[in-house]
């Protein structure tokens, strides 16, 4: 993947965008893409990173973003990111959402460790690459919006949650430390705790099917959580949100 993303960070924009810029991660499907399309629609410029090739370059000419593939999970993707960011649009960005992650179900007596492993490495490692990532630009320019979508299973516990639980959990920690240290730095984080989402991450557990699972009628929708991203983004400077949990009523 990382050849794809220097080949593209190479191919600078005509001048600085005047717009502000985003940087959406898991943009090809669920929560990412709708935020890439919210954040589009309210005049961002939006850097669109993921691995589907074929469904971010769609999403790019939807919303004449920047198709960025890179695997989240490797740190000289990461790196070769925030260069192809910088290359376009001649500074960091204004705002960054870590929106890729992953979701499986199975008892702690059945957890398989490949599970567990791939939990944490997109849910809790991806994730802290993609902070450490943007933050030294954001905090040399001494602004800038970071938000990690997170998950309600990062504050309570659902049966058959454990390997997910674990690594949103797990982003909650890292959080709170993150706030601790950008006190006074401009640069401002915010971890958005949705309830469940009706995205394509549910189709193979089939919830409408299983009485142990919400069903999607009573899920939040991707667009619902992209409103939300929107409004964090948007707050006036000097205002911070650090916990944002969202549930339908």
């Amino acid at each position: 993947m990382t050849d794809v993303l220097e080949e593209a960070g190479t191919e600078t924009a005509a001048g600085t965008p005047t717009s502000p810029v985003a940087v959406v991660t898991g943009a090809s499907r669920g929560i990412g893409r709708a935020v890439a399309i919210r954040l589009a629609a309210a005049g961002f410029q939006v850097a669109l990173a993921a691995r589907s090739v074929g469904a971010l370059d769609a999403l790019a000419r939807e919303i004449d973003g920047w198709a960025l593939p890179c695997d989240v999970t490797r740190p000289d993707d990461m790196a070769a990111l925030v260069r192809a960011v910088e290359d376009r649009a001649g500074r960091s960005p204004d705002l960054v959402v870590a929106a890729a992650g992953v979701f499986t179900l199975a008892p702690v007596a059945e957890l398989e460790p490949a599970d567990l492993d791939l939990n944490l490495e997109v849910n809790l490692r991806a994730g802290i690459l993609t902070v450490r990532s943007f933050l030294p630009g954001m905090l040399e320019r001494r602004s800038g919006t970071i938000v990690q979508v997170g998950s309600v299973s990062g504050r309570k516990a659902f049966p058959g949650n454990a390997a997910y639980a674990a690594s949103k959990f797990g982003i909650r920690g890292f959080h709170n430390v993150l706030l601790e240290e950008l006190r006074g730095t401009g640069v401002r984080a915010t971890l958005l705790e949705p309830a469940a989402t009706d995205t394509s991450i549910w189709d193979p557990m089939d919830p409408d099917g299983n009485p142990g699972l919400p069903d999607r009628a009573t899920m939040l929708r991707p667009e619902e959580v992209a409103d939300v991203v929107h409004f964090v983004a948007t707050r006036p400077a000097g205002v911070w949100i650090p916990f944002l949990p969202v549930e339908r009523s």
